[in-house]
């Protein structure tokens, strides 16, 4: 068997070596360990491989708590120490800054910590009738599969959540359109904890009974969603409270709907809210422009803080729940529906003092690109992708005159190899 030097970490949790100038991904490999592997796949500048031996063994290697790991494709690096995953992460960023960007942080902000067990309070479950199990299956694909993970429990889940598998098989393998119910989307809110189970078949009168029985059982609020995500309504009971959470630190509680883009990770989105605002440092009276606004998340801060704000968002389903939840809180914030992708729209942006950007993996370049001569002098950018991040972070710094002045990590999922960080870009000299 040949034999390598783990490097790194990779965006899914491989480890990465490099053998005769060739990149290896070694699933099961943690960085610092020697190996012996076995490819299961030649490309031509790259091997994927499974581990069959280790050699050395990193420090940093723990027992994974939950029994499904290594099947369950919802984690993919257990078994590396929580705060070894996050230097890890913190690397990452940096590789991705450097190598596709050419830039480094001036600064490097301490990594952002968070609980790293019952964090997820938002999830998309598989569902899946599968006769020879002896019923239904609901939890999270099996690992690079279309298959559903045969699991009873989840430690990233919220207990009372990861309390809800078994009885959710029970549930769904008793409906009479059981064939029928692919997902179950999950949103804990901070009153109430909703499921949207996703229909392709109206349920049968019996099978009314049976959902509206499970919600008062369990104590949950059941949606039915039949469409896109515009579709779901609630179904039982109906006088539950809403989905909602707070950032208390600045008296603001956002509301959002259960198939909303939230932040899965609360405590984790607290604190980076608090980061954005530190870094970005508004001032009474200036215009910031919060760009990919969804609800309001930085939005709403960003005006308890004085500034006048504008959010901007291509969903306009969220601009108005944005709306909504500016009226709530009390705040004057100015929010608009336009296509942050299109060079067009991103032009017609208007002028501002800083700049809050928080896209979706495929990043902001058509922003980026729009900036001119009257472009803000501060930009923070908060990414789910250092690919993406460290693209558009080379146009600032390279062609657009901004300098990278501090760049640091939150470790949103842990046991994952998802990278959130956020970065700040100024223009002109340092202080």
């Amino acid at each position: 068997m040949p034999v390598a030097l783990v490097e790194s970490l990779d965006l899914e949790g491989r480890g990465v070596a490099h053998v005769d100038g060739k990149a290896v991904f070694i699933d099961g490999a943690l960085p610092g360990e020697r190996v012996e592997y076995e490819a299961r796949s030649r490309k031509r500048s790259y091997d994927l491989a499974r581990l069959t031996e280790r050699l050395s063994e990193s420090a940093a290697r723990v027992a994974p708590r939950c029994p499904h790991f290594g099947t369950c494709g919802g984690c993919a690096i257990q078994h590396f120490e929580p705060r070894a995953q996050v230097a890890a992460k913190q690397r990452a960023l940096e590789d991705a800054l450097w190598h596709v960007g050419k830039v480094r942080a001036e600064a490097l902000l301490s990594p952002i910590h968070g609980p790293a067990w019952g964090y997820r309070r938002r999830a998309r479950l598989s569902a899946r009738f599968v006769e020879r199990k002896g019923g239904s299956l609901v939890g999270f694909r099996e690992r690079r599969s279309t298959f559903v993970a045969d699991i009873r429990s989840c430690d990233v889940l919220p207990p009372a959540v990861s309390a809800l598998l078994v009885p959710l098989r029970g549930l769904v393998g008793g409906l009479s359109v059981r064939e029928r119910v692919p997902q179950i989307e999950v949103a804990v809110g901070e009153a109430v904890t909703v499921l949207v189970l996703r229909v392709l078949e109206r349920p049968s009168p019996a099978d009314e009974v049976a959902l509206k029985r499970f919600a008062e059982t369990h104590g949950v609020q059941l949606w039915l969603q039949p469409g896109g995500p515009d579709s779901a309504r609630p179904f039982h009971p109906l006088d539950s409270p809403p989905l909602y959470y707070t950032l208390s630190e600045f008296g603001v509680r956002i509301h959002f709907a259960p198939t909303d883009f939230t932040q899965v990770n609360y405590e984790v989105n607290a604190v980076l809210v608090r980061r954005a605002m530190r870094l970005l440092a508004p001032h009474p009276g200036e215009r910031v422009l919060d760009l990919f606004c969804g609800l309001g998340n930085f939005a709403l801060p960003l005006a308890r803080c004085g500034a006048a704000v504008v959010g901007v968002d291509g969903n306009a389903g969220l601009i108005e729940r944005a709306r909504e939840n500016a009226r709530r809180n009390a705040l004057d914030v100015e929010f608009a529906v336009a296509d942050l992708f299109d060079a067009a729209a991103c032009a017609r942006l208007p002028g501002c003092d800083a700049m809050l950007l928080d896209p979706p993996r495929e990043g902001a370049i058509e922003i980026i690109k729009a900036l001119g001569d009257d472009a803000p002098g501060r930009i923070l950018y908060v990414s789910c992708d250092p690919a993406t991040l460290a693209r558009d972070a080379g146009v600032l710094v390279h062609r657009k005159g901004y300098r990278l002045a501090a760049a640091g990590v939150a470790n949103m999922f842990p046991h994952t190899g998802h990278v959130e960080s956020s970065t700040l870009f100024t223009r002109g000299d340092p202080p």
